[in-house]
């Protein structure tokens, strides 16, 4: 009646004034994955400005104050996101699960990167965070219970091969260093706050996610902020501040926003390979923002790690 067709137990596609679209249960099927490798795209994006951001700011300010000032502010904007939103309260179960994110990417990365890149360039700690994609699947079967493919393990694994073959002839043989402990210690911490907090955003949601941790974790990234500003102070420059603003604002809030709500549509291991494309992006912004020398392999890198992350999309 009226140009409809009623849809079958096939699933065809319905008909209206004789133009043939996808059943809701097909639209829903299709649209999921493509939206949250939109969502977990434009997460990295902004987070892939990180490093060389946070380098900025470290260059003037400690790395207690950027690490647990940026959390302070982000702490701030999220009570005012969750107010305005009239946001569900967590139940002590889902208060647990904050916990455990708060402690790897509101604590333990923003820290950790803080002191390591005191010592190191932001390109360097490019190289070490390419293994962040294959830590975050690994932590997605333990905490958020997905059984990935055999696929999806040999394009991932390609992929991060691809970015440790391109970082190695950009760094050569220069030998670990404390700085590179920080970074590993980091990824492991933002690996399990990602796979948890993807878990969580699936009856969260996403920005509800990212602000009630923020917010529980206020009353110590406030008190910390407070001790290390009486004890070093706040003297920085122009671009100290605009890379402490970025951090503050982007990494810490409202990437989160996109990158927990892609996750949780697109399931964490999945989306969690687009994180492939960050350090090859990181090493375009550190030599645009801070000169740091990046070789002509980046763009056949980006290329493979692009062609990798398109593999584990199709992944079953």
């Amino acid at each position: 009646m009226g140009g409809e067709e009623v849809v079958g137990a096939g699933g065809r596609a319905a008909e209206h004034d004789g133009v043939a679209r996808p059943s809701g249960r097909v639209a829903a099927a299709t649209s999921r994955v493509p939206a949250g490798l939109l969502l977990g795209s434009l997460g990295i994006l902004g987070f892939s400005f990180s490093l060389p951001a946070t380098r900025l700011a470290v260059e003037d300010l400690d790395p207690w104050v950027v690490a647990f000032g940026r959390a302070t502010v982000a702490a701030g904007l999220s009570a005012l996101y969750l107010t305005l939103t009239r946001a569900q309260r967590p139940n002590r179960e889902q208060v647990k699960s904050l916990a455990i994110v708060a402690a790897g990417v509101v604590v333990g990365f923003p820290l950790l990167t803080s002191l390591a890149l005191e010592v190191q360039t932001a390109a360097h700690g490019a190289v070490v965070i390419a293994i962040l994609p294959a830590a975050t699947a690994v932590a997605a079967v333990a905490r958020a219970h997905e059984r990935p493919s055999r696929a999806f393990w040999l394009a991932a694994g390609a992929g991060l091969i691809a970015v440790l073959a391109f970082v190695v002839t950009q760094e050569g043989a220069s030998g670990p260093q404390l700085g590179d402990l920080f970074l590993l210690c980091a990824v492991v911490l933002c690996a399990i706050g990602y796979a948890e907090g993807g878990a969580l955003s699936r009856t969260l949601g996403g920005p509800t996610t990212i602000c009630w941790a923020l917010v529980l974790s206020w009353p110590l990234t406030a008190t910390t902020t407070a001790v290390a500003v009486s004890l070093t102070g706040l003297h920085a420059g122009t671009t100290a501040w605009l890379g402490f603003a970025y951090v503050a604002t982007v990494s810490m809030f409202l990437g989160f926003f996109a990158w927990y709500a892609g996750l949780a549509r697109g399931g964490v291991a999945r989306i969690g390979q687009v994180q492939l494309a960050q350090p090859v992006l990181s090493l375009a912004w550190s030599a645009a923002l801070l000169g740091e020398h990046v070789g002509p392999a980046t763009l056949v890198t980006a290329l493979a790690v692009l062609a990798c992350v398109a593999a584990t999309q199709r992944a079953r």
